[in-house]
């Protein structure tokens, strides 16, 4: 009985599923991911403190105010400080008629005024004066709670 002789190439398996399922993988996380660092501003650059501790888990009710100073691309001073807003800089003192709209938006989503969070963001160089305006802005719309947000120092001090 004769054999014939068969091409012992490999079989090569098809690629196309394990391709698909990684981009799908990576569209599913892409989703998911926490995006809370979009709502700060990379021009505010805030103080840091051996204490800033981050929260154990996100709070569900929060008006994040991103306060710093305008600069230029060699980051010098161009301006008096200011609360972005949607990107835009508008000036601390006048902020009042934004916290207005976003306490108008919150109780027209039957939101309790008691349970949103204020978060300030402001730059390590903004004047505490300042911020406390703010608050008292925030605080003649009815927001009550308020917290700051600070950069962890590194253990060693560095």
């Amino acid at each position: 009985m004769r054999f014939k002789k068969s091409d012992s190439s490999g079989i090569t398996p098809d690629m196309t599923p394990m391709i698909d399922m990684t981009f799908q993988l990576i569209t599913f996380f892409m989703v998911v991911i926490n995006f809370e660092q979009t709502q700060a501003d990379e021009r505010i650059k805030l103080p840091a403190d051996q204490l800033a501790i981050p929260p154990k888990q996100a709070r569900e009710n929060e008006l994040i105010l991103n306060v710093g100073i305008p600069r230029d691309e060699d980051g010098n001073e161009i301006g008096e400080p200011a609360v972005y807003y949607g990107g835009v800089p508008v000036p601390v003192l006048e902020y009042g008629a934004n916290l207005k709209a976003e306490r108008d938006q919150a109780l027209a989503r039957n939101k309790d005024l008691e349970d949103i969070t204020v978060v300030i963001r402001a730059d390590a160089t903004v004047e505490t004066g300042l911020i406390q305006e703010l608050m008292q802005l925030a605080q003649e719309q009815g927001f009550t709670k308020f917290t700051f947000k600070a950069m962890q120092e590194n253990p060693d001090g560095q």
